[in-house]
């Protein structure tokens, strides 16, 4: 982590002012692309993507966000943010006549117990809260590498945690949403390029009936869609990025399109990799289940593919 904070990664989208590199999520998600296919167990898109989005919408009307996005860019903590299900988030309710209101809920929060705060987005205010003194549950997760909890939202938060408010906080917490769905899509191409190279190395080492199992037109088949798949997903993220970036109007369909995409993307190339390496696939002595477990968990977070595919319906039909 504190590697990460020497190279200026944590602070890549940190304002000067608070030491960061004042860059835009441009910058940022090719290296989170990076951070999925080496499997990074590390909250960097929690803290430097998601947690600083929010942030920096919350500068001008919460000093406090200015402190903790300097902490970060010095890679003094570590934030998530929790979009837990609420009176005015619901990922399973009707479209609204605003479909970038969107946000898909939920109360499943990565490692919380290793972060240093939790960014909390619920009923229309945002809370910066210690993790100790929330009920957090541990429950198991298909991801092996990351600790799963459930969040239980308290009936009453105190009003030391209060952050933003109204308009701000409603802003601040779809422009956090957005990124977190890009973030986890980014890792999602990383994580399905991983798989892909691993696979296709092993075809070619692999031998059956005296040949390469590569040579099978077959297995060339599976591993070439699968890898289409993916081409065709990455520039979606791409385009996503530099919607955030430009404040593009159509970031949230952009967002969705990257999202439904790249998930499913990630459940192709896991399908075919396990396929095409067979029994030895399954071994958890044999490093694809590390990277395919991490995209069947992934492909659900911010939002699975059939949420995002309903977000970009709304946001033709109402826009």
């Amino acid at each position: 982590w504190s590697a990460l904070a020497e190279m200026g990664v944590l602070g890549i989208m940190v304002p000067e002012a608070q030491g960061g590199l004042a860059m835009t999520e441009e910058d940022l998600i090719p290296l989170l692309l990076e951070a999925g296919w080496a499997g990074l167990p590390d909250p960097l898109a929690a803290t430097a993507g998601v947690a600083v989005t929010l942030l920096r919408h919350a500068s001008a009307a919460a000093p406090r966000a200015n402190e903790l996005l300097a902490q970060i860019a010095a890679g003094e903590i570590s934030l998530g943010c929790v979009f837990p299900n609420s009176t005015r988030s619901n990922s399973t309710g009707p479209a609204s006549t605003e479909p970038a209101s969107v946000v898909a809920s939920s109360n499943f929060v990565p490692a919380a117990t290793s972060l240093d705060q939790i960014l909390l987005c619920v009923d229309g205010s945002v809370h910066v809260v210690d993790p100790a003194s929330l009920q957090l549950e541990r429950v198991q997760s298909v991801d092996g590498g990351r600790d799963l909890f459930h969040l239980v939202v308290p009936a009453e938060l105190d009003e030391s945690t209060v952050l933003l408010t109204g308009d701000v906080a409603q802003a601040a917490t779809l422009a956090a949403f957005n990124f977190a769905a890009l973030g986890a899509a980014a890792e999602l191409i990383g994580l399905s390029r991983r798989m892909l190279e691993m696979t296709i190395l092993y075809a070619t080492e692999r031998k059956q009936f005296g040949v390469q199992i590569g040579s099978f037109q077959a297995v060339k088949h599976h591993l070439t869609n699968a890898s289409l798949a993916v081409e065709f997903a990455e520039p979606l993220v791409l385009r996503a990025a530099n919607s955030l970036a430009l404040g593009n109007p159509q970031a949230s369909l952009h967002v969705s399109m990257a999202k439904a995409k790249a998930s499913a993307a990630a459940k192709g190339a896991a399908a075919a990799s396990l396929q095409v390496h067979g029994a030895i696939g399954y071994t958890v002595e044999y490093d694809l289940h590390l990277y395919m477990k991490r995209s069947w968990a992934l492909a659900g977070e911010f939002g699975d593919a059939e949420f995002h595919r309903r977000r970009v319906s709304a946001e033709l039909l109402y826009r």
